[in-house]
């Protein structure tokens, strides 16, 4: 007969405990980190703290099978860690397609900001975790462009109205990719995005806009927020 199992199975990580953890994570990491102390490499800084979440959660969850395609951070989830500075909150993410722009990246954000200081007594750097937040996929696109495409659908454009923006935006693709994509936004207009996603061979996140975030918006949660005083 098979001998029995005492180790429990853990659960699988779920969005209300992603938030729960990284909640507490964020309090909790918010103290000194002699291992960085000095450090001026933001990814470096990134690296760690996400390591360290990934630990956290590993304690206690399931994280889920790895998507290769999607090389996502926790894929029980369809979630990706960006951690990054309140002095430049931003960060990279890999190109796929033009669509990311206007749709989203397809996959959520959780967003780590911090301030570091570096404390010369204690010859360790001080973490204060200012803001904390989750982006669902459907917020992932960039404001910019889909505030002005939602407004051209509204005023009636047509597919040649649009191309022309995506032209002039410089949004990469070749004519008949941009003519599917400004056909699939007459269709189906993108939610607004609260990135800043700048073009390039890795597209260029920029989140600003979330940390100064105040009012209520479906499909983001804001975890922690010191930059609001909320």
């Amino acid at each position: 007969m098979a001998e029995e199992t005492s180790t429990k199975e853990k659960p699988i990580l779920d969005f209300a405990s992603l938030i729960k953890e990284a909640q507490q994570f964020s309090i909790n990491e918010s103290k000194l980190h002699p291992e960085i102390y000095g450090t001026t490499d933001g990814k470096a800084i990134g690296t760690l703290i996400e390591s360290k979440f990934k630990v956290h959660l590993t304690e206690k969850f399931a994280l889920g099978a790895s998507s290769a395609a999607k090389g996502l951070d926790l894929p029980s989830v369809e979630t990706d860690i960006k951690v990054t500075s309140i002095r430049q909150p931003q960060s990279s993410s890999p190109f796929r397609n033009a669509q990311q722009k206007i749709y989203g990246l397809g996959y959520n954000l959780l967003l780590f900001v911090y301030d570091k200081a570096d404390d010369d007594e204690q010859k360790a750097a001080k973490l204060d975790f200012v803001s904390c937040a989750f982006v669902s996929k459907e917020r992932t696109g960039d404001f910019t462009t889909s505030t002005r495409l939602r407004q051209m659908v509204k005023d009636e454009a047509n597919v040649e109205d649009i191309i022309g923006y995506l032209n002039d935006k410089g949004i990469p693709g070749d004519e008949i990719a941009l003519r599917e994509l400004a056909e699939q936004v007459i269709k189906n207009p993108p939610e607004l995005g609260y990135l800043t996603i700048s073009n390039a061979l890795q597209w260029r996140l920029q989140y600003m806009r979330i940390v100064s975030l105040t009012k209520e918006i479906d499909g983001i949660t804001k975890i922690i927020d010191k930059v609001n005083k909320i």
